[in-house]
């Protein structure tokens, strides 16, 4: 079945990997979501359909949302706590359940040793309105919903062209020190075509075999 794939923040670079797999691999229809709809480039008028919004304007999210099936959150803000609830809100308002959510590396202290001390030192671990604590809020959001959601936290992210990751649950020690954004937008697209085995949990996501004290162009 074709489904409708509401894609928030449709302009960033893992986003652009994930709507190249969905593309490539399925036939589903997509809703690129942005402020800045100028940025987009080699948009398929076929299959996908470009919409100005901000996820922080219920009236512009909600009218999106209730066009979806699926909806992808690839976002970036300050206020991205504030983002989370618009969500939640707008897609129980129109009885769309399936969420992939991306988050952030370390918003549960869960990375161990060396790299852990390093990547809290960087984002702000422990520190509530620091980057790792407006993340951690978010995804709190997510996680208290009654949503089928999947919560992804990457590790530190790079531009390689490939895809290379492995996975750890919440609760399990963060492995690796980076991951490709291609990889990300890889995964996004395996849990939107096949989304029962990932629904209501929360992934860590890196390369394997990248373990280190901190990422290796550091």
């Amino acid at each position: 079945m074709t489904k409708q794939v509401l894609i928030l923040g449709a302009t960033g670079k893992i986003a652009g990997h994930a709507i190249d797999a969905l593309l490539k691999n399925g036939d589903d229809h997509l809703l690129l979501y942005t402020r800045h709809p100028q940025n987009l480039k080699h948009v398929d008028d076929q299959r996908e359909t470009v919409i100005k919004g901000d996820t922080l304007n219920v009236g512009e999210l909600g009218a999106a949302v209730e066009m979806a099936d699926v909806v992808y959150a690839n976002l970036r803000n300050p206020e991205i706590e504030q983002q989370a609830k618009n969500i939640v809100s707008a897609m129980d308002e129109n009885n769309v359940k399936q969420l992939v959510w991306i988050s952030s590396i370390g918003i549960y202290d869960e990375v161990p040793g060396k790299f852990g001390e390093w990547n809290n030192a960087e984002l702000g671990g422990g520190q509530e309105d620091s980057y790792l604590g407006t993340y951690r809020k978010a995804a709190d959001v997510i996680s208290a919903s009654d949503l089928d959601y999947t919560i992804i936290r990457p590790a530190w992210l790079t531009n390689k062209d490939e895809v290379d990751y492995e996975t750890t649950e919440r609760g399990e020690a963060f492995k690796g020190t980076e991951v490709s954004r291609k990889s990300i937008g890889n995964f996004v697209a395996k849990i939107i075509d096949d989304p029962a085995p990932y629904a209501r949990k929360d992934f860590g996501v890196d390369k394997p075999g990248t373990d280190g004290d901190k990422p290796a162009w550091y």
